[in-house]
């Protein structure tokens, strides 16, 4: 055996049963520091998700999604998700009182994404996805602060490949921002029947700069959207070749209402998000162009006019 022998037997019980008693306090006295240890690490409380709300699709916000898993309350300081997809830690500062998690609830965090990892190996760390969070140590006294538990860094599920594809689209516009700029006017040509409209894409070519080969895209096709269907009475443009230093384009885009359902504006999210298929280099994805504040209102005035009975 490993453990030592006791060499005092000053007790009623038999010789051997003794001996047994004593051995095993001595292991227990040998070990006990490794087990006190293992004991005094208690499990992290909270289970942690990555999700996306649509209507924070444009502005590259995703929501850390925590869950009390415990018993009892939990006060949540921060998180902070890591993941090698992106150039830095994607961060949500929680209020200076913290925010309480119930036991078995799940709460949002908000999270701007910073700028992204563009090189070719950037997809396949898509699974480190971590998240750190800083909790209270305990719940405050009236009038005290709060005191703060270490640091806990657990395993972040993307079940919907959140981060993956926030990178991919954000790499992609990245690359074609080298050639030229995008955004819609905020103008809306509405035909004389108010059935039909014409929204207005407007490119703006990059200086060419000192480079021999200037940066060179193609708009494949622009796809409808949830709320926008093409007028089949004007055809949307293909394979639109975009470059650096090249001239100023403007794309009138034929447009109906895609549905006219009742909840048809009233729930949009992602209606008025233009998505541009588009090659740009060695990259090919959506590039959803964002209507804006002034043409999304005109855009709603304008499906819900077309749809009212005649």
């Amino acid at each position: 055996m490993g453990c030592h022998r006791a060499r005092h037997r000053r007790s009623g019980l038999p010789a051997a049963a003794m001996a047994a008693v004593l051995a095993v306090t001595a292991c227990s006295a040998e070990h006990g520091s490794a087990a006190g240890t293992a004991a005094a690490t208690p499990a992290v409380p909270v289970a942690a998700e990555i999700n996306q709300l649509r209507d924070n699709y444009s502005k590259q916000i995703v929501s850390i999604q925590l869950t009390n898993t415990s018993g009892g309350v939990v006060t949540v300081l921060g998180a902070r998700l890591g993941s090698a997809l992106f150039t830095a830690g994607i961060s949500w500062q929680g209020p200076p009182g913290g925010i309480e998690l119930p036991p078995g609830q799940t709460k949002s965090l908000p999270a701007q994404l910073p700028p992204p990892v563009c090189g070719p190996a950037a997809g396949s760390a898509e699974d480190a996805a971590t998240v750190s969070i800083m909790l209270a140590a305990a719940p405050p006294a009236a009038a005290t602060p709060l005191a703060t538990a270490p640091a806990a860094t657990l395993p972040a599920a993307d079940p919907f490949g959140v981060l993956s594809r926030n990178n991919t689209e954000m790499c992609l516009a990245q690359a074609a921002s080298a050639a030229a700029g995008f955004r819609l006017d905020p103008g809306l040509d509405v035909s004389a029947d108010g059935r039909t409209a014409v929204v207005r894409l407007l490119i703006t070519p990059r200086d060419a700069g000192p480079a021999d080969e200037p940066a060179t895209l193609t708009i494949d096709r622009i796809d409808g959207t949830t709320l926008l269907a093409e007028d089949p009475a004007v055809p949307w443009p293909r394979a639109v070749p975009v470059r650096a230093g090249g001239p100023a384009q403007e794309l009138r885009l034929g447009i109906r209402p895609a549905r006219c359902d009742a909840h048809a504006v009233a729930e949009d999210k992602v209606g008025t998000l233009l998505p541009l298929r588009v090659t740009a280099g060695a990259r090919e994805g959506v590039l959803k162009i964002d209507a804006g504040a002034v043409l999304r209102g005109r855009i709603y005035d304008f499906v819900t006019a077309a749809c009212a009975p005649q």
